[in-house]
This record gives structure tokens, C-alpha cells and sequence, in this order.
């Protein structure tokens, strides 16, 4: 007998570097387990139809602007499970309506959840790594330890895929490129890499839907405007810069960790502090709502 096939809209909702969390009672499928908002896509619905009505149900909200996600096939011993992912930023005028026992938790607590299976991929995703090491030079990534992300950031050309193929699958799940490079690699290499890099020029160019889904994207961002565009459109994280005078672009005005701050907490996505920055400054930089920091002169 042919296992039952559903499809079911999951939301990710978004506040503050947050992402919203429920518990599935013991009588339901996967029961006893953490969960995203969501539910059955019934008859003559559309999966984003189906998201929005189960989040206005279940979490007492009308979020009406979605972001697809992903889309996550999942077989499971009694039923295969088709999930359709979006994602979308809860403003603060609706945190009061949000109904028990919805719960925020951080993205690295996500990790500590007990969610279903289907659901692991989404958690990975949506986890970042605290740190990431800027640098024209690939060879770094050999020793680049697992809590940390390459931001390998060279013009694109020919030799650049040859030397990207001398890296395994799990290593290139730690590379970041920017847009031009990764439409030139294959598509296994295109679905490993890490995130999709994009200059701010590029970010500015796009618009919502424009966003390959199933991918990461991380966009340099340089001021408020830009910031909000990349999580307008889709983009998944941000890294706002020069926080500080740097070397490399010593003629750039620097924001300085005050007007970071105003910025970082203007957005709902992960913000990565950038330029100028050393490891010792982590601390720093969570203290002035960044989730994490970028660079050239660490790791």
C-alpha cells in the first residue's frame, strides 16, 4: 500500500534575530516535538494561502507579505511530507496578538529543540555561524574551523571553478560567493555552497521574487535603505559595513558601533558587523545587536 503524500505550508516568522517556535501535543503526528506555525494545505489552496490562513489560526496573526523559503520533501516511515517553507518578519505592533505558547527563541537555541526530522534542514538554514573570514585566498578553508563561514570574495573567471572542485561537498557547505561566481559553477556545487554573496549595487538591482529559493543570500549592505531592501526581497542575512576605519577601505566613513546598532535592530534578519574588526570583538558587537562578525584579520 502506497504511503499517504500531503503537502503542508510551514511559516518562519521573524522578529528581532528570533524566530517564532510551538510544541506539537503527543496526539499529533510527530507529537511531543517543537514546531513552526503551520498545517495541512487543503483543497484548492495554495501553499502560501494555506501559510497565511494556518499562521492567522494557530498563532493569532495577519502577516499578508511571504518570502518563499524553501521546499523540503520528507519521507517518513507512515507518510511522505512535502513541505512548503516561507519565511516573513513580524512587526512589533503584533507581538501583543501573538497567542500562548508560541515562544521566541534565538537561532542558536534553535539548535538545542527537539523538532521532526523533516524539520532539521530548515533549523541548519536558519543557524549561522557566528564568525566569517573575508579573504581572496581559498586555501584557507582547509584548516577553517566548522563554527565559521569563508566569505571567499574574488572576481569571478575560469580557474576560480577549478579551484573550487578540489573541494569536497561538506567543505564548499562553508563557502560563500557572490552572485557572479555562483552562476558559473554547476548545479551540485551551486546547491553546496553556503550562501550567495551579493554586493550592494546587486542587492539594489533585485526585487522581491527575484531570489532563487531554496538559497542562501547575504547582502553587503552600507546604510538603512539597503539593510531594509535585503530583507524586503528574501535576503537571509546581512553584513553592514565599515564599522570601524579599516586598511583596505581607509577613504569609507565608518558608521561606528552606535549607528550599527540603530540599523541592526531596524531589521529581523542576522546582521554581521564588518570592517575593522578583530575576534576579540564578538562581544562587542552582540552587545550592539549584531549576530555575528566578519573579516579579514582573524581566523
Amino acid at each position: 500500500m502506497s504511503k499517504p503524500n500531503i503537502h503542508v505550508a510551514i511559516a518562519l516568522l521573524f522578529h528581532q534575530n528570533k524566530v517564532l517556535v510551538g510544541w506539537r501535543e503527543a496526539k499529533q503526528h510527530q507529537g511531543n516535538k517543537h514546531e513552526f506555525p503551520g498545517g495541512k494545505v487543503e483543497a484548492g489552496e495554495t501553499p502560501v494561502d494555506a501559510c497565511r490562513r494556518e499562521v492567522f489560526e494557530e498563532v493569532g496573526i495577519g502577516i499578508q507579505h511571504w518570502h518563499a523559503f524553501d521546499i523540503i520533501c520528507h519521507e517518513y516511515d507512515d507518510v511522505i511530507v512535502n513541505l512548503h517553507i516561507f519565511q516573513a518578519a513580524v512587526p512589533a505592533a503584533l507581538l501583543k496578538d501573538i497567542q500562548v505558547p508560541w515562544t521566541w527563541f534565538s537561532r542558536p537555541q534553535l539548535l538545542e529543540l527537539n523538532f521532526p526530522q523533516a524539520n532539521r534542514a530548515i533549523v541548519q538554514r536558519l543557524v549561522w555561524q557566528q564568525a566569517i573570514k573575508v579573504s581572496e585566498d581559498l586555501k584557507h578553508l582547509a584548516n577553517l574551523p566548522k563554527q565559521k563561514l569563508l566569505y571567499w570574495r574574488v572576481e569571478p573567471n575560469a580557474a576560480c571553478k577549478v579551484e573550487l572542485s578540489e573541494y569536497c561537498i561538506e567543505q564548499l557547505g562553508q563557502v560563500i560567493v557572490n552572485l557572479e561566481l555562483w552562476k558559473q559553477l554547476n548545479t551540485i556545487q551551486q546547491h553546496a555552497i553556503a550562501a550567495i554573496h551579493l554586493k550592494q549595487s546587486q542587492l539594489m538591482q533585485l526585487q522581491k521574487g527575484d531570489l532563487k529559493v531554496g538559497q542562501r543570500y547575504i547582502a553587503a549592505c552600507h546604510d538603512i535603505v539597503s539593510a531594509q531592501h535585503a530583507q524586503q526581497i528574501g535576503c537571509e542575512a546581512i553584513l553592514l559595513s565599515p564599522v570601524l576605519v579599516t586598511t583596505t577601505h581607509h577613504d569609507a566613513t565608518p558608521l561606528g558601533w552606535e549607528k550599527f546598532q540603530q540599523i541592526a535592530e531596524f531589521v529581523d534578519i542576522p546582521v554581521f558587523a564588518l570592517g575593522g574588526l578583530t575576534q576579540d570583538d564578538l562581544t562587542t558587537a552582540e552587545q550592539h545587536h549584531a549576530y555575528g562578525i566578519a573579516g579579514v584579520r582573524f581566523i
